[in-house]
């Protein structure tokens, strides 16, 4: 008989293909942040998947730069964003994810607006666009975040093996205290989890490691760093880069780890949708983002570098899950199912 984990488990992935399968539902507003109110213009509706926090420097820099146009910046998950554009057809001017396999199915289906030629646009890597469609505007690191307490200085783990032997090592210590990406429910923890099975062959038995001290499965990185700074947690997995280090920056307890075997990089991504009342703005503001006053606000919030700087991460070490088609071959419906499947198999063990 299934336990009430199994069903839990079970319920959130039948959820998720519900929840693709059926109807749209209303989107899902964590955030919302507004600039310039009294200016009569309509204003620049962007839907992101970027924290107020670490986009503020970069609104505020473009408001400052362009007062005539007011903003409506709303945060929503990564799947509530796709949803909104893809089922709703809600009218957002921009949207920016860091679920670049959402953000390529949006575009490949026909929901963005081609992007007029720029300066600006055509400086831009061609690693970092997709046809005129998409293009990145920052390269951040996905990491492993850990406090300071929880190993010793001189066992503090640096690749996914050396954090498979921790663990094992003291399994009592970590029990319930081990979390990451939900992949049933997150669309960039779904990315991520794929990613890193593709890229290497330790991800599997890390889940099932993890798995075994009932790892705690979350939605977005920043419940994850609150619960490693209320000491709720001792380590998580696949965090993004940006949110950690600003965190870490301000908290000592938290140490930020890219891994040396290999450290996944995400383009964070921007289109503008077919739905756009204001494209105008939008295309205003991604000319902003990979300008030089763009490109320094960005780079100002750390862990996050414009796609217009050197390169982010270590020689080497830095794996950059590619913006082309290939990321649709893991929203394939049969494909996305099996990898599910195998995850609540190392998630929930006997």
């Amino acid at each position: 008989m299934a336990g009430p984990i199994t069903v839990l488990v079970r319920a959130l992935i039948l959820g998720v293909a519900l929840m693709l399968a059926g109807p749209a539902a209303a989107l899902d507003v964590e955030e919302e942040f507004v600039l310039g109110q009294g200016v009569a213009a309509s204003p620049l509706r962007i839907l992101s998947t970027t924290d107020v926090s670490a986009a503020r420097p970069f609104l505020e820099a473009f408001h400052g730069a362009n007062p005539d146009v007011p903003i409506r910046y709303t945060v929503a998950s990564t799947i509530s964003a796709y949803d909104a554009i893809a089922r709703e057809k809600l009218s957002f001017d921009l949207v920016i994810s860091s679920a670049m396999d959402l953000q390529m199915k949006l575009a490949n289906d026909g929901h963005a607006r081609p992007i007029p030629d720029s300066a600006e646009l055509d400086a831009v890597p061609r690693t970092a666009r997709w046809r005129d469609l998409i293009v990145g505007i920052s390269v951040e690191p996905v990491v492993i975040v850990a406090r300071s307490d929880a190993f010793a200085a001189d066992e503090v783990p640096h690749t996914r093996r050396e954090l498979i032997d921790r663990l094992r090592e003291d399994p009592e210590r970590f029990r319930g205290r081990v979390g990451t990406y939900d992949p049933a429910t997150s669309g960039a923890g779904y990315l991520f989890a794929s990613q890193d099975a593709a890229f290497g062959s330790t991800f599997w038995r890390l889940a099932e490691v993890i798995g075994r001290l009932d790892a705690r499965l979350y939605c977005c990185s920043g419940e994850m760093i609150n619960d490693l700074a209320d000491g709720k947690l001792l380590v998580a997995y696949n965090l993004v880069g940006s949110y950690s280090r600003a965190r870490a920056a301000e908290d000592p307890r938290l140490l930020v780890i890219e891994p040396d075997d290999f450290t996944l990089q995400l383009l964070r991504t921007a289109l503008v949708p077919q739905s756009a009342a204001n494209p105008d703005a939008a295309v205003r503001m991604l000319n902003f983002l990979l300008s030089d006053a763009g490109i320094a606000a960005i780079n100002v919030v750390p862990g996050q570098i414009s796609v217009m700087s050197a390169p982010s991460g270590r020689l080497g070490a830095s794996r950059t899950i590619r913006l082309d088609p290939g990321l649709l071959a893991n929203l394939d419906r049969i494909r996305k199912d099996d990898f599910l499947r195998e995850w609540t198999a190392a998630m929930v063990q006997p």
